[in-house]
């Protein structure tokens, strides 16, 4: 039980980069404006595959 209410905090995750980051939820129209703008300025290429299904 201890070792599952240590483990199960969120920045026990973020500290060894299990996932992107804890992001403050004040932050959060910043980030996401910033992130579809890094989507909508990056250059598309065509590919020469097909879909991969997973």
């Amino acid at each position: 039980l201890d070792k599952y209410e240590r483990e199960g905090n969120p920045y026990y995750a973020t500290a060894r980069l299990w996932d992107d980051g804890i992001l403050d939820p004040a932050e959060t129209r910043q980030v996401l404006g910033l992130a579809l703008s890094a989507c909508l300025n990056a250059p598309v290429t065509e590919s020469k595959f097909g879909v991969f299904r997973m």
